[in-house]
């Protein structure tokens, strides 16, 4: 009879560290491939606004050593991706290829004029910092003129801030739905042992002795469920990077690594700060009230 009854408590036990370990790995699990959305979003973003291109266009008096002057001093500048020089050949070319005739021969001159085109870095791509760097590239005595989509400029960076904060305030809602999740599995699995802790209190142990061994396991299966989160984002990782290579979501592996400690140590705080409140609860309820 007393082995069936350990081995029903001991089916118990097990259940409810496996309901623990799965909550916290499914949740933990949601995080990371949030964070990871959160990092391709940013990342996306970024390479929406370096595909915005600001042409300088040169006069035809210009001399050849101010234009490699001027793409000298750009491509060292803090605002520049790139800085690429295109003739008015390559330009003819070029244009002449997209609308599918050779528009030089039919004018009988290049109506063109020599240029730079300038890619800018992500974080200088808002309306006021284009325009800034626009009107000083204008104020040069040989650029003759300095073209940019002002209104893409300024939808692009309209639409990446309200991208950023919607992506923001998911975040810290589902962070929040998460951490309620996690301390829920937690307090149930404490709550069955609820008897225990206040048996042990009544003897005369200290808080911080019936806490202890409770933290210590909780934390134990949080490491667990974290594990468990990690081996299936580095799965979903390595489906989205095969198939999916133009995310280039190893490009910067430092931040990848930063994301998956960060959902482990998660894991791990969440489990302790959850233990912790769920015990003290219990040890300062009265013995009566243990039974509501």
């Amino acid at each position: 009879m007393s082995t069936s009854f350990e081995n029903y408590q001991r089916r118990k036990l097990i259940s409810s560290y496996f309901s623990v370990v799965l909550s916290i790995a499914l949740v933990l699990f949601l995080l990371g491939i949030l964070g990871l959305l959160v990092l391709n979003t940013k990342k996306m973003a970024d390479r929406s606004k370096e595909q915005i291109t600001i042409s300088v266009f040169l006069k035809e008096s210009a001399k050849e050593v101010e234009v490699e002057q001027l793409q000298k001093t750009l491509a060292m500048s803090d605002y520049t991706k790139s800085a690429t020089y295109v003739s008015k050949e390559e330009a003819a070319a070029q244009h002449s290829q997209e609308i599918g005739e050779d528009f030089v021969d039919y004018l009988g001159y290049n109506p063109l004029k020599n240029s730079i085109d300038v890619k800018l870095n992500a974080d200088f791509v808002t309306a006021e910092k284009v325009t800034e760097i626009a009107d000083e590239l204008a104020e040069k005595s040989y650029v003759d003129e300095v073209s940019y989509d002002k209104v893409l400029v300024s939808m692009v960076a309209k639409s990446v801030e309200k991208i950023g904060f919607w992506i923001l305030v998911a975040s810290g809602i589902f962070t929040f739905i998460a951490v309620l999740l996690i301390n829920s599995s937690i307090r149930l699995s404490i709550y069955s042992k609820r008897f225990i802790i206040k048996t042990m209190q009544m003897v005369g142990a200290t808080k911080t002795f019936i806490r202890r061994p409770f933290i210590w396991q909780n934390v134990k299966l949080g490491m667990l469920g974290a594990l468990l989160a990690l081996m299936a984002i580095g799965a979903v990782i390595y489906y989205v990077n095969t198939n999916f290579q133009d995310l280039g979501l190893l490009e910067e592996p430092s931040i990848m690594i930063i994301l998956l400690v960060g959902v482990f140590l998660l894991g791990i705080l969440i489990s302790l700060v959850s233990t912790y409140f769920a015990t003290q609860r219990f040890l300062n309820l009265r013995t009566d009230e243990l039974y509501y």
